[in-house]
């Protein structure tokens, strides 16, 4: 569908009173790193300390609106939604303030710590799989056996809408941004930044970034055909996608400048640094666009740089080990 600018601001209505705008701030230190004048966009301060509530809260609003007045139907009998877990704490965080039954599913194994998050939001999990990918699938057939409303993590228009709220508030703050660099899992959270900075007719280049482990968005956006994955064995949840989803893939071929893939050491570096110069607590999807534009230095300097932080939410096992350098 195509979007409007009238989509994102009745988003930004709809989150008024439930989800506060978020900052974006200049950290000296980061930005005598980048050799640039940068800004981070710190979504890890949503309450479930990741951008995809601004998505969940929209698309779950208009759902409730949707089915008022009519007979019990599939919003009644609740949603499921797959997730690692910053998207399915968004679905059930807004299930939760709406009054709607709540099911994701995870994969085995799946961050424990974001896993009690979605539980204490109300959500009953299910695990399955090896990977999101995995996971995903078997909820698709689940959703069609109960009855249930399916979430997709991304193909989803109130949720890309919803997601790009955090776009108009750093536009609004910063209209004079050169770049911004996304991180890019799903998709949404780049299609929030590159549809809202075409409808403002802003001239700021967005820069996706991706797992190098977890690469198929990358390798299918720069080819002529879209790829899977093998594996997407990275310890950046968010980031942890083998497949590439209709609705995002086809805005980003269009409107992406360009796209960075990092290595596990660069991703674990990225949470490093958020520390380092922000003294903020990144999770590996988080501190992807830093290092990013670390890598990009060369090219940025005297450019205004906004790095989106989208999440926080990283467990207290994985932040030992990177911040103990393994």
């Amino acid at each position: 569908m195509p979007f409007t600018l009238d989509d994102i601001t009745d988003a930004r209505r709809r989150l008024a009173g439930i989800i506060s705008p978020t900052p974006l701030m200049r950290h000296p230190l980061l930005a005598a790193e980048l050799g640039c004048d940068a800004y981070v966009k710190h979504e890890n301060h949503n309450p479930t300390g990741a951008f995809k509530v601004r998505g969940g809260v929209n698309l779950i609003s208009h759902l409730v609106e949707e089915g008022a007045g009519k007979p019990a139907g599939v919003i009644t009998a609740g949603v499921i939604t797959a997730s690692t877990g910053n998207h399915g704490q968004s679905i059930a965080f807004a299930c939760q303030r709406f009054g709607i039954p709540c099911a994701v599913g995870v994969p085995v194994g799946n961050n424990p710590e974001k896993n009690a998050a979605m539980r204490a939001y109300g959500a009953t999990l299910l695990e399955h799989g090896r990977d999101f990918d995995e996971v995903r699938v078997e909820v698709e057939q689940l959703s069609r056996e109960r009855g249930l409303r399916y979430v997709h993590s991304a193909n989803e228009p109130h949720l890309i809408a919803g997601v790009a709220t955090y776009a108009l508030e750093a536009f609004a703050a910063l209209p004079d941004a050169d770049y911004a660099f996304v991180p890019i899992g799903g998709g949404s959270g780049a299609c929030g930044m590159t549809i809202t900075r075409t409808l403002l007719k802003s001239k700021c280049k967005v820069i996706g970034v991706q797992a190098a482990n977890a690469d198929a968005f990358a390798r299918s956006w720069r080819g002529p055909e879209r790829v899977v994955g093998e594996s997407a064995n990275t310890f950046a949840e968010g980031l942890a996608t083998r497949v590439t989803f209709d609705l995002p893939f086809d805005i980003l071929k269009r409107e992406l400048h360009d796209i960075v893939t990092l290595s596990e050491d660069a991703l674990a570096e990225g949470v490093r640094l958020a520390m380092r110069t922000t003294h903020n607590l990144a999770e590996g999807a988080g501190g992807a666009a830093l290092m990013a534009a670390l890598n990009w230095r060369d090219r940025l300097h005297g450019k205004k740089v906004i790095c989106v932080m989208s999440g926080g939410n990283i467990d207290a096992a994985k932040l030992r080990g990177v911040m103990n350098g393994h």
